[in-house]
């Protein structure tokens, strides 16, 4: 699926959430233009190159949850840089009333 944005446009995106937000990758690609495309987001955030300093670790799934496996280093990464932020998880869950980002 090719997708109706570029890969600079969602770091663009993803530069701008707020320290102790979070948006799912749904939510980026509406922000893009282009809902229905957060697979596609995805897979762009999986081509970041490592020691990148955009904040990746802001992007959860719809379910409010860290996609990464639980236990797993990444999880954990993620899950200390949303900590670090304030960003409670409780129960493997982000309440996403509290920390969804609305692109304001």
């Amino acid at each position: 699926m090719t997708a109706p944005f570029t890969p600079s446009e969602i770091w663009y995106l993803l530069s701008r959430i707020p320290k102790g937000c979070v948006v799912t990758y749904g939510q980026l690609a509406e922000m893009a233009g282009a809902p229905g495309y957060a697979r596609v987001v995805g897979n762009i955030l999986k081509q970041l190159p490592a020691g990148t300093d955009l904040p990746w670790h802001r992007v959860i799934n719809g379910k409010g949850q860290i996609s990464f496996p639980d236990g797993s280093s990444r999880y954990n990464l993620q899950k200390l840089r949303l900590e670090q932020e304030g960003v409670a998880i409780s129960s493997g869950k982000i309440n996403l009333k509290a920390h969804q980002w609305h692109g304001e």
